[in-house]
């Protein structure tokens, strides 16, 4: 209602460029595995998907957009990752909804841990992880099908209360991975440095002569260690340095 009061070209939600019911460019947060990497994406800190978004809304230019975000910091994250100007105008959801329909809003999400993609199901299918509970029709009548409908969905995830992942859950994580090799006698040292779209592993080890080299070892716990971290954490991996403090003989 808001988007075709306000004229809106596209909309920008949740990591996807909208028009009338059809994803035009993006790649929806609702399809990750984890609450991080949900985040992320829908804030475009993935190169790859905040390149495609940038291309398509500058090939697309002149043209109004509508941002729809939880707070005026993350509609400010969002204009910056796809060098678009500051807002115009901005919209409070209490200017457009009442209190109980917000209420009502908060309990399907809380509750049921359901949420409301403005995409139709057909174009949504192809582009998420979780379950499509339902769908529903637009206030408005249009001659585009798709124009309007809305779907719900079930993330394989929640977003209800906050996360936090300690820099000692890493190195817990790090130090089982690095254990399963039988060519590790012990961890000696992990540091973790972290930034705001990555974290850095320093690790030291003593080993013992076995199946492979010294060099294939270093490489082989390398792409063991990033995979893991990725996975699990939903971060991303700016490096992982290996050191052999000692060699251990049988």
């Amino acid at each position: 209602m808001v988007a075709q009061e306000n004229e809106v070209d596209f909309l920008i939600d949740d990591g996807l460029v909208i028009s009338k019911g059809r994803i035009m460019a993006g790649k929806s947060a609702k399809s990750e595995r984890n609450l991080v990497r949900a985040i992320r994406r829908a804030l475009f800190q993935f190169p790859n998907h905040r390149k495609a978004v940038r291309a398509f809304l500058q090939k697309s230019a002149p043209c109004k957009i509508m941002i729809i975000a939880t707070s005026i910091s993350m509609a400010e994250k969002i204009t910056r990752a796809l060098e678009l100007p500051s807002p115009e105008l901005i919209i409070d959801i209490t200017e457009v909804a009442s209190p109980e329909e917000i209420i009502n809003a908060r309990r399907e999400r809380h509750e049921k841990g359901q949420h409301v993609i403005p995409v139709s199901r057909t174009q949504l299918r192809k582009n998420f992880a979780g379950k499509l509970v339902g769908h529903l029709r637009g206030l408005f009548k249009s001659v585009d099908r798709e124009d309007g409908e809305r779907t719900i969905v079930r993330p394989p995830f929640s977003f209800f209360g906050a996360l936090t992942i300690d820099s000692t859950a890493i190195e817990d994580l790090v130090r089982h991975v690095v254990s399963l090799s039988p060519q590790i006698d012990a961890v000696k040292d992990i540091r973790v440095r972290s930034s705001e779209d990555e974290i850095s592993l320093e690790i030291t080890v003593n080993v013992t002569p076995g199946k492979f080299n010294f060099r294939q070892l270093g490489k082989m716990q390398q792409k063991r260690i990033a995979s893991a971290v990725r996975y699990f954490t939903g971060m991303d991996i700016g490096s992982v340095d290996i050191s052999i403090s000692e060699v251990v003989l049988p």
